[in-house]
């Protein structure tokens, strides 16, 4: 029971402390991970088995807490000079290898940008999809100008549209089979984010070959590392 207790005592500590992972990956704790049952080091190793090395190249480190951007913009997580803030509310080990990959997805944005979204293909495919959902929202009684959906930036007054007007529950019922999710419908880079974290989340891609043949393709062609990027 005492080395039990030790064991329990020392992951506490563990968890509030800073370490460096072998890549050199800096994880850092603002505050710390207040479920103690998720195992930090875990996810990060779990994360850097998974993803190819190149596409971490520009994430220098991950800090853990609680920071004002999540309160001002309904977030848990974000990407920011060559850092992932990640919050310390995480329903679990799982929950937390998902946020800190789907930032992963936003810090290759720059480095892969033209590869990733040089030739329209992931925009068109993102764009034929949002057409299809207005009408379909459209017969649904939820009406919005199509202008709305044929922007591919982020828009704060059509995303009040989906969560509070429609709300994603319902609205992942209406467009299933059209994203990957709901949060993939709006806008462009979270389009590619959601298809990113599904790709290193799942092993069988056949669900997202079948719903983003671009994107899908667009994800396999970045795993190895070429000389043009």
């Amino acid at each position: 029971m005492l080395t039990r207790h030790l064991q329990e005592k020392q992951k506490k500590l563990n968890q509030k402390s800073d370490f460096y992972t072998a890549k050199g990956l800096h994880v850092y704790f603002k505050d710390p991970i207040l479920n103690d049952d998720i195992d930090i080091e875990r996810v990060i190793n779990k994360i850097e088995d998974t993803i190819p090395s190149h596409l971490l190249e520009d994430v220098e480190m991950i800090i853990i807490g609680q920071f004002e951007e999540f309160a001002e913009r309904s977030i848990n997580a974000f990407y920011d000079g060559a850092a992932i803030y990640i919050s310390n509310i995480q329903d679990d080990e799982a929950d937390l290898y998902d946020d800190i990959v789907h930032e992963i997805s936003h810090s290759i944005e720059e480095p892969y940008g033209y590869i990733i979204y040089g030739d329209e293909k992931i925009k068109n495919e993102f764009l034929q999809k949002r057409q299809r959902m207005h009408d379909i929202l459209w017969a649904h009684g939820y009406k919005a100008p199509l202008s709305f959906f044929l922007e591919t930036e982020f828009d704060e007054e059509f995303d009040k549209f989906l969560h509070e007007k429609i709300g994603y529950e319902k609205l992942g019922n209406l467009i299933r089979g059209l994203f990957v999710s709901p949060y993939a419908a709006t806008s462009l880079r979270e389009y590619f984010a959601t298809g990113f974290t599904e790709y290193y989340v799942f092993s069988d891609h056949e669900p997202l070959r079948k719903v983003a043949p671009e994107l899908y393709k667009k994800l396999s062609s970045i795993q190895k590392p070429q000389i043009d990027y």
